[in-house]
């Protein structure tokens, strides 16, 4: 689970902004807030994301995603770190970035933080607190300035200890220490790597069909819900299959070579032809192969199915497609998964959102470990009957450039929904567009045609 997330000197965030999944004393839906009695502590399921366009919401998303390419593929051997510092200060396009994160893995807290510029790691420590009543400040496993990296007692006079030891040497200063141990196959930092590779899953706005092999697998555990949920929201499908095609009639010739040349025996792919906007799935088998496409069904006025082709579908029903397979895997009783979604309202109606989030947050318990992070423009979603105050978050961007992250937890006078709701679109809390008058701009217009 993420606990604190940080970030300084990123994109329009030039000063330091931290998204606490902290609980505040707020008794609200507490009964769905995750507990740590271990450290007692209570983390919060979700974290909603107001503000206006360009305001710096996916901004602070693509700093997770950054970091979490950095930790998992790293850095070539003579390549630039893609930092990207603020850019309308001369001061900070010359300092690093900095990252902090407070993550919650198994039973265990780890602090992991870094600093880098383009060229290279400047800072990077992990310390990690098991809960056992000892170090308040936790035990520190390394720690990096510049091109000396200390180790601490990780494993002490193990041949693990002795051969990160030799890595500490040899750790190019373009790539991070806790990459260069994981790619090596030392097992001691993997839990935190990988809870970046595995347990961290970003969705952008243009992603299409991430997941969606589920719909391909009717024997899958989530197809079946998939549908009925398709059903309950009202988008005018029946439900989604798939139906095996000539695999000739998959339209264009270069992926249909490039599938003839590399598919191995009793080997799938699943692919979205971009042009069409189709969904295919080819397996080999012998020498043939077999090709089934996606299909969406909707109920005729004789009680019978037509069929559709993807490409007919509007795109908030493509989006909905998209996103319920990351609410399902959300919402299992064992998952640990955290989901970031941005701008997850794209292409629907607020009732739909509402739905999908008030679906989630009903799974949640004390002994829930899923996490929902979400961005949106949706201002009728500040509901306290949904969310707490403290699940909810503005971005505004001030006229000289820099965007400033703030919970709703700062403005105390607030009482209700309604209220936080009216306050917001005046401009009274923050994170909305700072427009102005626009009229006189489409008066006595010469036709430009």
């Amino acid at each position: 689970m993420l606990i604190n997330f940080t970030v300084e000197n990123w994109m329009s965030f030039r000063d330091s902004a931290t998204l606490s999944m902290v609980a505040s004393e707020e008794k609200q839906h507490g009964h769905r807030v995750p507990t740590l009695n271990a450290y007692n502590l209570s983390v919060l399921p979700i974290g909603v994301i107001y503000g206006g366009n360009a305001s710096g919401k996916t901004n602070l998303l693509k700093a997770l995603n950054f970091a979490k390419k950095l930790i998992v593929k790293g850095s070539d051997d003579d390549g630039r770190i893609p930092t990207i510092p603020f850019m309308t200060n001369s001061t900070s396009c010359n300092l690093p970035t900095r990252f902090h994160f407070e993550l919650l893995i198994d039973d265990a807290v780890y602090e992991y933080s870094f600093s880098v510029t383009n060229s290279a790691v400047i800072e990077e420590k992990l310390i990690i607190d098991t809960g056992d009543g000892g170090s308040d400040d936790g035990q520190v496993l390394f720690n990096r300035q510049d091109n000396t990296i200390d180790i601490f007692d990780i494993g002490k006079d193990t041949e693990e200890y002795h051969y990160l030891k030799t890595l500490a040497k040899l750790t190019r200063s373009n790539q991070l220490f806790l990459t260069s141990v994981c790619i090596q196959n030392i097992t001691i930092l993997r839990p935190i790597y990988n809870w970046f590779l595995d347990k961290l899953t970003l969705v952008a706005p243009d992603a299409r069909f991430g997941p969606f092999k589920i719909f391909f697998d009717e024997g899958h555990p989530f197809y079946k819900k998939i549908n009925e949920m398709l059903s309950c929201l009202d988008v005018g499908v029946t439900r989604i299959g798939v139906e095996e095609i000539p695999f000739e009639s998959i339209p264009r010739q270069v992926i249909k070579n490039q599938l003839e040349t590399y598919l191995n025996e009793g080997q799938s792919t699943i692919f979205m032809d971009v042009l069409s906007n189709m969904h295919y799935i080819v397996t080999r088998k012998g020498y043939e192969l077999i090709a089934k496409k996606l299909f969406t069904y909707h109920q005729r006025c004789d009680g019978n199915e037509e069929k559709f082709d993807m490409c007919l579908e509007s795109d908030g029903l493509r989006r909905v497609i998209e996103l319920l397979p990351s609410f399902l895997d959300l919402s299992h009783n064992s998952s640990q998964k955290i989901y970031v979604i941005d701008d997850a309202d794209l292409g629907l109606h607020t009732l739909i959102t509402h739905s999908l989030l008030d679906a989630y947050l009903n799974t949640c318990s004390a002994s829930s470990r899923s996490q929902l992070l979400l961005t949106t423009h949706d201002a009728l979603l500040i509901d306290n009957d949904l969310l707490r105050c403290d699940e909810m978050w503005f971005v505004e961007r001030n006229f000289d450039g820099p965007s400033h992250l703030m919970s709703i937890c700062q403005y105390i006078d607030v009482t209700d929904d309604k209220d936080i709701v009216k306050r917001h679109l005046r401009g009274k809390m923050g994170g909305i567009p700072k427009t102005q008058f626009l009229p006189n701009f489409f008066c006595n217009l010469d036709s430009p045609f």
